[in-house]
């Protein structure tokens, strides 16, 4: 797999110095902006249409009757009567939702809803720019006391994500407004002046929303702040320790996990184990890991700084060849929501949290902006598919937190969570999917997802644009129409999967070479004086392929998983007879697509299997146990456990002939 490849040791070369964040276009590639983008696509457009019409919806409702705002308005919460220190984050992911909708499907009553929301979050903010519900309505004189724990910057740097999102959709700055007062509040906190509080937050997230609100503004002062927090990561005198020590409390994990021993009091767990750039190993909680690296990564390219680049390729090698599921999940444990050690991938009991693969996507893409190199689109396109994707139920109102990759039964998708990070998360994610399908360089459109729509970006002629459609992910086929030409050459570029058994490509209809304008990058790349009208056609081949795990992954010895392009397949009992364990792949089985019954558009695969049978019944037996053949059908992992709580299995028994 595409995970394994060694790290690059070359260098970028067209990412510079920025004098201000409004120069980042300077970067290698760019993301294109939702607003220049439509997407029009079979496979997404549905599921981004549901978010839009039922998710958001159906999480709004929730934020009330759970009582986060009836908080920010200042009344009680319903059950306890104590707003969770978390609870802003989830308002924060919704409004970042329904901003991205609104950015491609204004709609006057959400917009108003939205503007009701902002109302409320900016009279909640305090006269200095504080802004957290749980500190102003339950312990104000605990402000930035428990750093480590109690999530007062992960919040605020949602808030500022959901306040660039707000602006970028609709030109209105009422979050913004709030959102840079609060930023500038906590860069008086925070730093290493005189009277400054030298830490940093215990769950990252305001680190990469910090960068974002500096390309927004283009004020470096917000750039300088995230740099500050990466940079005092890890550093001695450890300074959660001494927090600790000032506080003399355990902190929220300690009151609310008393006589445990909770692992969010490591180092590790926090990656605050070392200075960044002297870190070599995804470890501690995956969705905190995540929002670093992608802050790294951000940092990385805004201030051409190679040794955080190569840290952040380091980090990448090894947690995609070591600590990644099949799937694109990642984080083994729920002890600490995250990573154990090398190749300890257990499959019942698997985390894999959806926040963790929404983290890996954005890693994904910000690599991708420095280090254009396919295995990173790659990863983005395994993760959005399976361990992503699986989180939502099909009819959009359902979620997984964690996704195990076997059950012998009874696991469901929930309407909501105590600890709600992953359901407005995947909505926001979902409804910007455009931003990471497409981004543009000088004279030059890349496509990093294969994703029908249509697209304008800028060239140095001009504005240009291109309509693409394609059968993907269930077919190979993408074709990228010029709409609108500037009379000078610019690029076409297209990922090509490293999932990809062959590859052809013509230009109105004449063939190339492929060989010729494939790179090393894994890009196939045309340059061209395009007209209004040329079509640029690539053909990829599209097979089952069988994939084995390292044999020091000892928990999948023996088994075999199914893949078709950017899918993983998986045995679900409503198309099986359980125990799905005695389940055998022949590996000169040929699976054929079919249609999954009670899955309506769903391409499942169907071969003759095997099945193991034993006779008698002693739990040990001086027998062997025999095989019988039978028919298999197998469904892509993200449409599991819609049709009822049944046995699921991705990993199944290797036949060996």
């Amino acid at each position: 797999m595409t995970s394994t490849l060694p790290p690059r040791t070359d260098a970028p070369e067209t990412a510079h110095p920025l004098t201000t964040a409004a120069a980042a276009s300077t970067a290698v590639s760019t993301p294109l902006p939702l607003r220049d983008v439509v997407v029009d696509d079979a496979f997404w457009s549905p599921r981004i249409d549901q978010v839009r019409l039922r998710t958001i919806p159906v999480q709004r409702a929730q934020l009330e009757r759970v009582g986060h705002l009836r908080a920010l308005a200042g009344a009680p919460a319903p059950e306890d009567g104590v707003p969770h220190v978390f609870w802003d984050s989830d308002v924060a992911k919704w409004i970042e939702a329904a901003s991205n909708s609104l950015a491609t499907h204004p709609d006057p009553a959400l917009d108003a809803d939205v503007d009701a929301v902002i109302e409320l979050l900016a009279a909640a903010q305090q006269p200095d720019g504080y802004l957290n519900t749980h500190f102003t309505t339950v312990a104000p004189e605990q402000r930035y006391t428990d750093l480590r724990d109690a999530h007062e910057l992960y919040c605020a740097g949602h808030l500022i994500e959901a306040g660039v999102a707000h602006h970028a959709a609709t030109g209105k700055t009422s979050l913004l407004d709030v959102v840079v007062r609060l930023a500038d509040h906590i860069g008086t906190v925070f730093g290493r002046g005189p009277g400054q509080l030298r830490g940093y937050d215990g769950h990252e997230e305001v680190e990469l929303a910090l960068v974002k609100l500096a390309r927004a503004t283009g004020e470096r002062r917000h750039l300088e702040l995230a740099s500050y927090f990466v940079e005092e990561r890890g550093q001695e005198p450890y300074f959660f320790d001494a927090e600790a020590e000032r506080r003399g409390t355990p902190g929220w994990f300690g009151e609310h996990f008393a006589g445990l021993d909770h692992p969010g009091r490591t180092r590790e767990y926090l990656q605050a184990h070392a200075p960044v750039r002297e870190q070599h190993e995804a470890v501690g909680h995956s969705v905190r890991a995540m929002y670093l690296y992608s802050a790294m990564a951000d940092l990385a390219l805004e201030d051409a700084d190679d040794s955080l680049l190569q840290a952040c390729q380091r980090l990448w090698c090894h947690l995609l060849s070591t600590r990644t599921y099949v799937t694109g999940g990642i984080g083994s444990t729920v002890v600490n929501e995250g990573f154990t050690r090398d190749y300890d991938l257990p499959t019942e009991t698997a985390y894999a949290e959806t926040c963790a693969a929404i983290g890996l996507v954005m890693w994904a893409q910000r690599m991708l902006r420095i280090d254009r190199d396919r295995r990173y689109g790659d990863v983005m396109e395994l993760a959005l598919h399976n361990a992503v994707l699986a989180g939502i139920s099909e009819d959009g109102e359902r979620f997984f937190y964690d996704n195990v990759l076997a059950s012998r039964g009874g696991v469901e998708r929930h309407e909501w969570f105590e600890v709600a990070c992953c359901p407005p998360n995947i909505a926001r994610l979902l409804t910007s999917l455009g931003t990471y399908a497409f981004a543009q360089a000088p004279d030059e459109l890349l496509v990093h997802l294969h994703l029908g729509g249509s697209v304008v970006f800028e060239t140095s002629a001009g504005q240009a644009a291109v309509d693409v459609t394609t059968t993907a992910p269930w077919g190979g086929r993408t074709t990228l129409v010029v709409t609108q030409a500037t009379g000078a050459p610019f690029t076409l570029s297209v990922r090509v999967p490293a999932w990809a058994s062959s590859t052809a490509v013509t230009v109105d209809g004449a063939p190339l070479e492929a060989a010729e304008h494939v790179g090393e990058d894994g890009y196939l790349s045309v340059t061209r004086t395009w007209r209004v009208g040329d079509e640029l056609d690539l053909q990829l081949g599209v097979q089952t392929r069988r994939l084995w795990a390292d044999p020091r992954v000892t928990s999948e010895a023996g088994h075999v998983v199914l893949t078709r392009g950017p899918f993983v397949y998986a045995a679900e009992e409503a198309d099986n007879r359980a125990p799905l364990v005695d389940l055998r792949v022949g590996r000169r089985a040929e699976p054929r697509p079919v249609e999954v019954p009670g899955l309506p558009g769903v391409v499942g695969l169907q071969m003759r299997g095997e099945r193991v049978v034993r006779e008698g019944s002693g739990l040990y037996q001086d027998e062997p146990p025999h095989r019988v053949p039978t028919d298999l059908t197998l469904v892509p992992y993200y449409a599991w456990a819609n049709r009822g709580p049944g046995e699921m299995r991705v990993w199944l028994g290797d036949a060996e002939r």
